[in-house]
């Protein structure tokens, strides 16, 4: 099989394709003929910093979908043939993988294997941050950062589908009318800290209730300064820049922080589960738009991670084996 293979951590050179034997897999694993796989900005990290598994070399990409093509033994959740989507499976950057079966979600005959990849890390990730780490409320007022990306588009369509409003904050007028175009109440063009006057003009100086922040060390402490009394600051830029650090005083107006990392989105099947199905059933009732963006050939790995860094794109990356 062809696989993307990083054998030294760097640039986005260090992703060079290579020739790997086909994988089997063992109890309780399926093996996928991988159709598209998703670029993450988490891929950006690994390639420079080293994967989660701590090894070299290491195929990168944590998120695809496909169609089984064989069963480990025990398992039960998969026949040969079903489609199937999974998320944080690294080796995902190939044409095949094996992971364990209770990783991957069925995928509906009327869900792309295209939508089902964008609403795996991103789409889980932004359902959770809303419906359970947020808890959004009608009539909360949040700021999202790089609204215009893949995971700013779910976050704001999932904020208004329960009554929020969402000021957006991105890096052009051009990723300004992405925003508009999900549903964002007000766009503020921004870089570093310069969306802190706009938003508290905005709010009559009060601030918001959420700010969800993975703009990393240049915006953290900024997101503070337009929360509001009690407001909850939403933290995921950890790959972005060093990881800020806070001295407790510092926090103005009793603020809370949240570091909402991913394993606390679906901490059971169970969970898996169900944000796919509540992403699936959005999607196929027009609520969601996944917001897919630049498509490139696997080959072409190394080009989607200059583009992602570029901070240039809108919308989610996906790479074709």
């Amino acid at each position: 099989m062809q696989a993307i293979v990083v054998e030294e951590l760097g640039g986005p050179d260090q992703l060079r394709i290579t020739q790997q034997p086909t994988p089997e897999p063992g109890p309780g694993q399926i093996r996928v003929d991988i159709a598209v796989a998703g670029v993450n900005f988490m891929d950006t990290g690994a390639r420079r910093l080293g994967a989660a598994t701590g090894e070299l070399p290491f195929v990168p990409g944590v998120e695809g979908a496909g169609r089984v093509s064989a069963l480990g033994e025990g398992v039960t959740e998969f026949a040969v043939g079903d489609r199937a989507a999974w998320v944080y499976a690294y080796g995902s950057y190939a044409d095949q993988i094996v992971l364990p079966a209770a990783d991957a979600v069925p995928v509906p005959d009327d869900i792309s294997d295209e939508v089902a990849v964008s609403l795996m890390m991103q789409g889980i990730t932004a359902h959770h941050f809303v419906t359970e780490a947020a808890g959004i409320q009608p009539g909360q007022v949040t700021v999202v950062h790089a609204a215009a990306g893949g995971l700013g588009q779910k976050l704001t369509q999932l904020i208004k589908a329960r009554g929020g409003t969402v000021i957006a904050v991105v890096s052009s007028e051009q990723k300004a009318e992405t925003a508009r175009r999900v549903g964002a109440d007000h766009t503020v063009v921004s870089t570093d800290d310069a969306f802190v006057d706009p938003v508290l003009r905005l709010t009559d100086g009060v601030g918001v209730d959420v700010v969800f922040d993975g703009g990393g060390e240049t915006t953290f402490r900024a997101s503070m300064n337009v929360l509001r009394r009690h407001g909850l600051l939403l933290y995921y830029g950890a790959v972005i820049g060093a990881v800020p650090v806070v001295n407790l005083r510092e926090l103005p107006h009793s603020i809370k922080i949240s570091y909402p990392v991913f394993r606390d989105h679906i901490p059971t099947r169970e969970a898996l589960l169900r944000h796919s199905r509540d992403l699936f059933h959005l999607v196929r009732h027009d609520l969601l738009d996944p917001g897919i963006g630049r498509r490139y050939p696997l080959n072409d790995a190394a080009q989607a991670h200059r583009d992602i860094e570029s901070r240039a794109t809108s919308g989610k990356l996906l790479l074709f084996p």
